[in-house]
């Protein structure tokens, strides 16, 4: 079955948090996906508060940007929340947008390497082994989490490129997607993923999540074709949704047929009804989902 989501999107102020939580949580939503996008809110605090304010509702954060975090630490933070919130939290690691790594000092010179490097230690370190590492940018001597996951956890990695792609099929439990991939784009990714997995010899599940960029109301079009125009990305054909429900369900169906397993529906940076969004991804959309 595919699973739906929501994003809040970090554009909203961190105490209108709360209320939506609590409304995703409410109305039956599947997963509610945060963003710790600079220079706005954290990721594991808004997490924590999210799935504390919640009884059941899946919380993602897609995604934590390595160059800004030892590997310990997100290990810390991963397992802390895995133990107090067991099958809700969900989190994905990344490059990062480069630009603001640049601004803070923590732009690597090969981002794949140290992606490679952050996402095989935190694997090992959450799975609850004892980890002694000398990399270019990853150096752990015999650390071990005290209180790892209780068992297997999902650790995720967003990714655009071919050679990401790749390392997400061999070494991560499942690839995050943007907005920015069509279905087609969908299944380039599937096939980078896949042949990563075959290097590895992996046959375990392997998620792919995907954004949706989609607008509802009678505006829908034009904010959508607005902000595809702002992100450059006019040009691209069958690119986000605006309509009904009916018309939203249909173009997570064509994400679904390319090889998604999760749609997570991303508002527009404007969205004028945020709780109204997160109303309609759960009880209109959702039930058109198979």
């Amino acid at each position: 079955m595919t699973a739906l989501g929501a994003v809040f999107r970090p554009q909203l102020p961190p105490e209108r948090l709360r209320a939506l939580a609590r409304l995703a949580d409410e109305t039956g939503l599947e997963e509610l996906w945060l963003w710790e996008d600079c220079f706005r809110e954290g990721g594991i605090s808004t997490a924590a508060a999210a799935l504390a304010w919640t009884e059941r509702v899946r919380i993602g954060v897609g995604l934590l940007p390595v160059p800004l975090r030892n590997v310990a630490i997100t290990a810390m933070e991963a397992a802390t929340l895995h133990r107090m919130f067991p099958g809700r939290a969900v989190l994905a690691i990344g490059h990062g947008v480069q630009d603001w790594m640049g601004q803070v000092g923590a732009r690597a010179e090969s981002p794949l390497t140290l992606l490679r490097e952050h996402l095989l230690a935190l694997r090992a370190l959450l799975a609850g082994e004892r980890v002694t590492t000398r990399g270019r940018y990853v150096s752990l001597d015999d650390v071990a989490l005290d209180w790892p996951p209780d068992g297997p956890v999902e650790v995720l990695t967003g990714a655009t490129g071919p050679r990401t792609l790749r390392l997400t099929g061999e070494a991560a439990d499942g690839t995050v997607l943007t907005a920015g991939t069509p279905p087609e784009g969908v299944r380039r990714a599937r096939g980078l993923i896949d042949e990563g997995r075959r290097k590895a010899g992996r046959t375990d599940p392997h998620r792919v999540v995907v954004y949706l960029l989609t607008a509802t109301g009678p505006d829908a079009t034009a904010r959508l074709r607005a902000e595809l125009t702002d992100e450059g990305l006019a040009d691209v054909a069958d690119l986000g949704v605006a309509g009904d429900a009916d018309a939203v369900a249909k173009a997570v169906q064509r994400l679904v047929d390319a090889g998604a397993d999760t749609v997570v529906l991303q508002p527009t940076a404007d969205e004028p009804d945020p709780e109204g969004f997160v109303r309609f991804v759960a009880q209109d959309v959702q039930p058109l989902v198979p």
